[in-house]
């Protein structure tokens, strides 16, 4: 049996003058998955991760500064993104996937933009358009997110759907099988840190590429995956995008909030499997 996301070992890649850490499981084409807002090596959901790696080679990793990875995390968007194609380039990967997950949504963005001849797809979950986006963020989620550990409740109000009984359900089940490899102290919780993350996605509200208006003829499939009521990136912010790019795909899970890979991950990699096939 092949190394699965709770026994595969943590490698490091020297990247310039730093040491990225990875972990790579699966065979098949290359996925290269960006994090959410604080997130580490150890905080995916090990089970969506062993899912996505049975049609693909599914690798994870921590941004400069973030995790097990030195460094320092760019305040520039556009600086994280190319860390993908630096590390694609350092595991000998001319062309792949990348798939994002809510602050990853904006870096796998940028990297499809800056690698257009490489990038096969991008998947962005629980995520936003780059550019200036009319639904803000809630303010519980400004609340809660930046708190150095969350408890259940915390966990259930940030990723899921706490009025429904499905959604508490299935948070407990995600929370349980991340627990069984996650380091705490790993996590980023200093306001410095939190601070570059911040200034990371203004950049991308910035938008100074001119990525949001790129769509229009950008080449590249994209499938975004939200939940319908995602306190953090609203899902209401892709419908004035849809009509002007011939590439998106948008799917939305009901009863669901910002993490709807971690509550129903046999349905959400089915879709995503599907759309990397095509």
């Amino acid at each position: 049996m092949g190394k699965t996301a709770l026994t595969s070992e943590t490698k490091f890649v020297g990247i310039e003058n730093r040491n990225i850490a990875y972990r790579q499981i699966g065979n098949g084409s290359p996925i290269i998955l960006a994090n959410r807002f604080r997130g580490t090596l150890d905080t995916w959901d090990p089970l969506f991760l062993d899912l996505l790696a049975e049609k693909n080679t599914v690798i994870t990793f921590d941004y400069p500064g973030i995790g097990y990875s030195g460094g320092e995390l760019p305040t520039d968007i556009k600086e994280v993104a190319s860390e993908i194609i630096k590390l694609a380039d350092c595991l000998g990967i001319d062309k792949f996937h990348v798939l994002g997950w809510s602050y990853g949504t904006f870096v796998t963005q940028y990297a499809t933009w800056l690698a257009q001849d490489r990038i096969l797809s991008n998947t962005v979950i629980g995520g936003n358009p780059i550019g200036k986006n009319e639904v803000p963020l809630e303010p519980l989620f400004l609340e809660l997110a930046p708190k150095p550990a969350y408890d259940f409740e915390d966990w259930v109000t940030l990723f899921f759907e706490p009025t429904s009984e499905k959604s508490r359900s299935a948070a407990k089940a995600s929370t349980d099988r991340i627990h069984e490899r996650l380091d705490w102290s790993k996590v980023p919780s200093t306001e410095e840190l939190i601070g570059r993350y911040i200034a990371g996605i203004a950049s991308a509200t910035e938008d100074a590429l001119n990525v949001r208006d790129g769509y229009k003829t950008l080449q590249v499939p994209v499938f975004a995956i939200s939940g319908d009521h995602d306190i953090s990136l609203a899902v209401e912010n892709w419908f004035p995008l849809l009509k002007n790019a011939p590439t998106l795909q948008h799917f939305i899970l009901n009863d669901a909030g910002h993490a709807p890979h971690y509550q129903s991950p046999e349905l959400i990699v089915g879709y995503i499997h599907n759309f990397l096939l095509k």
